[in-house]
């Protein structure tokens, strides 16, 4: 585990601007390098519709880091809506199959933060309750339970609970696996937040397992079925490891984005 004091390496965008060019735009934009793969004349849109300037990107990152007079917290877990924190600021859910690397994921954003635990566990479904960061006084986090394997028995009744009733959502991010795509679980999850009219986003967890090709292969197929199967989700897919760290940069700055933690977005 690491140290307190420590944090991983490129966690920091101060250590990814060390690298060299080709490689640090795999790590701050992964879509946009995957789309270099493409065929000559397909479609690029969608690989880069968010494209924040390094400005945002480093406001982004101090959201994320914990420092005096702006404390990153958990705050408190919840099994049913009743007991779940008032909904005070702007939040953000996670929320995707059981063993999608979710908590890696939500510990990988947290890295400037190495005071906040989140538990990572080895037996996929260990989630069992929303569970709630508060990012200083800009906006909360919540964890929510895998769904699939080994997921809670109530956990249609929690969610769709939640996604109804919670005022303050901003933006719903359904992680789906890089490495096998969207499975029939994930499509539960996306009906749901189709009816409810729920803005969300998918998000690729796990790119560092995967051949570029495969991965190219994976993201091309889940843009169509957003284009053609979805309404609420937007557009451009977020690509993401929380073990190089690559689309966490972006993920973050995405997040201080649609909670209104950000002035402004200048593209690149």
């Amino acid at each position: 585990p690491q140290g307190r004091s420590s944090c991983p390496p490129l966690a920091a965008l101060s250590q990814v601007l060390k690298l060299e060019r080709s490689r640090r735009e795999g790590v701050v934009f992964p879509l946009r390098r995957l789309a270099r793969n493409l065929v000559p004349g397909a479609e690029e849109a969608t690989f880069a519709l968010f494209q924040p300037g390094l400005s945002a990107l480093q406001r982004a990152e101090t959201l994320f880091t914990s420092g005096r007079g702006h404390a990153i917290d958990y705050v408190s877990s919840a099994v049913r809506m009743e007991h779940a924190p008032q909904p005070a600021l702007p939040e953000v859910c996670f929320i995707g199959r059981s063993n999608v690397g979710k908590s890696s994921l939500i510990r990988a954003l947290f890295a400037l933060a190495p005071e906040v635990e989140v538990r990572v566990s080895k037996t996929p479904g260990h989630t069992k309750k929303m569970n709630f960061f508060n990012i200083g006084k800009y906006f909360t986090l919540v964890d929510m339970p895998g769904y699939g394997y080994r997921a809670p028995k109530d956990f249609v009744d929690m969610v769709e609970a939640y996604l109804q009733e919670r005022h303050n959502l901003k933006r719903t991010f359904l992680l789906v696996d890089g490495v096998v795509g969207i499975q029939s679980t994930d499509l539960i999850a996306v009906e749901m937040l189709e009816e409810f009219g729920i803005p969300y986003v998918m998000v690729v967890t796990k790119i560092d397992r995967i051949s570029k090709g495969l991965l190219l292969k994976n993201v091309l197929r889940i843009q169509e079925f957003v284009k053609d199967k979805t309404q609420g989700c937007f557009p451009q897919l977020f690509l993401v490891s929380s073990v190089d760290f690559s689309g966490v940069h972006l993920l973050r700055c995405f997040v201080a984005h649609v909670t209104g933690s950000l002035p402004t977005v200048e593209a690149t």
